[in-house]
C-alpha cells in the first residue's frame, strides 16, 4: 500500500533495481536530473540523495528494475512542479468497467489532456500474445490430429491381425453392427483414455509450473523464462475452462471419427475368405 509512504521523504525502489545496484533498505540513493537550474554556464543538473524506505516486487521485471515511488509533494519539490502533475493514474477494482470509465473520463479531460489505457500503452505485448495464442491453438491442433491417425493405423493393424477372430464371430452369428460396435468402442476407448490422461497431467502441470521451472534451472544450472527478456519474475498460469472445453471436445471428436473407418472395414471383412485362406 504506497498511502502508508505518502508522508515519508524517502524512495520505494523495486526488487531488481535494489539487486542491480546492491541497495536496501536504509541505504542512499542519488537522483540526478538533467532539468536542473539555469545559469550563465548553462544548465546544472538537479541532484538530491534520499533514503531508501522501502523495496517492492510488483512480478514485472520493467517495473521492478526501473521505477522509483516517491511522496507526490516531494516529487513535485524536486522536479520543480508545485501543485503539478504530469501523469494521473487511474486504478479499477473491476476490469470489466474499463470502458465505460474510459469514456467518461475521455469526455473530462477532452481537449485539456490525453487518455490512454494499459491495453493501449501495451499494445505490442497483446498483439504478440494474441500471435501466440493462435498458434499454440494450431500446434495442439495437429497433435490431437496425429494421435486420431494414430489410433487409425493401429486399428486397422488390429484389424488384420484379427481377421481370423472376426471371421469366427460372423460365422457363429455376430452381425456387422456388432463387429463394428467391437472396434468402435476400443477406439473411442483410447480415446478418451488418452484426453483424460492428458487433462490430468496439463492441470497438474499448470498449477506446479514456476515449480517445475525453478527445478529444472536448479538441475541444469540455467536460467529458464529470464525476467530481462520476458519481463515477468515467474511463469503466471491459469486454467481457462473455455478452452479446456474446447481442447477435450476436439481430442474426443478426433478419436471418435478415427474409430469409424477401422470399424467399418472390419464389418466388410468375408469369413468365408478368411477362413478359406487359414
Amino acid at each position: 500500500d504506497l498511502d502508508i509512504y505518502s508522508e515519508i521523504e524517502g524512495l520505494l525502489i523495486g526488487s531488481g533495481m535494489s539487486r542491480n545496484l546492491i541497495l536496501g533498505l536504509g541505504d542512499t540513493l542519488t537522483l540526478i536530473s538533467p532539468k536542473g537550474s539555469q545559469t550563465p554556464f548553462g544548465t546544472t543538473p538537479r541532484i538530491k540523495s534520499y533514503p531508501i524506505t522501502g523495496v517492492f516486487n510488483i512480478g514485472m521485471s520493467e517495473y521492478d528494475s526501473n521505477f522509483v515511488y516517491m511522496p507526490l509533494k516531494e516529487a513535485q519539490k524536486y522536479f520543480s512542479k508545485k501543485d503539478k502533475v504530469n501523469t494521473i493514474e487511474i486504478f479499477l477494482d473491476n476490469p470489466e468497467e474499463l470502458d465505460p470509465t474510459l469514456i467518461k473520463v475521455r469526455e473530462i479531460v477532452d481537449g485539456v489532456g490525453y487518455v490512454s489505457t494499459w491495453k493501449e500503452q501495451n499494445k505490442t505485448f497483446f498483439t504478440a500474445l494474441e500471435v501466440e495464442r493462435d498458434l499454440m491453438f494450431i500446434i495442439v491442433s495437429l497433435i490431437v490430429l496425429v494421435a486420431g491417425l494414430n489410433i487409425i493405423s493401429s486399428l486397422i493393424m488390429l484389424v488384420k491381425d484379427k481377421n481370423s477372430d472376426i471371421a469366427i464371430l460372423r460365422t457363429i452369428g455376430a452381425s456387422k453392427s456388432s463387429i463394428i460396435r467391437i472396434f468402435f468402442i476400443s477406439g473411442s476407448s483410447i480415446g478418451v483414455a488418452g484426453t483424460t490422461f492428458g487433462v490430468i497431467i496439463g492441470v497438474i502441470f499448470c498449477k506446479n509450473i514456476d515449480t517445475i521451472r525453478l527445478f529444472i534451472s536448479k538441475i541444469t544450472g540455467t536460467e529458464l523464462f529470464s525476467p530481462e527478456m520476458y519481463y515477468l519474475a515467474k511463469l503466471p498460469a491459469e486454467i481457462d475452462n473455455y478452452e479446456l472445453l474446447s481442447v477435450v471436445t476436439m481430442a474426443l471428436s478426433f478419436s471418435i471419427l478415427a474409430s469409424i473407418y477401422p470399424s467399418w472395414k472390419a464389418s466388410k471383412i468375408d469369413p468365408v475368405e478368411v477362413l478359406r485362406n487359414e
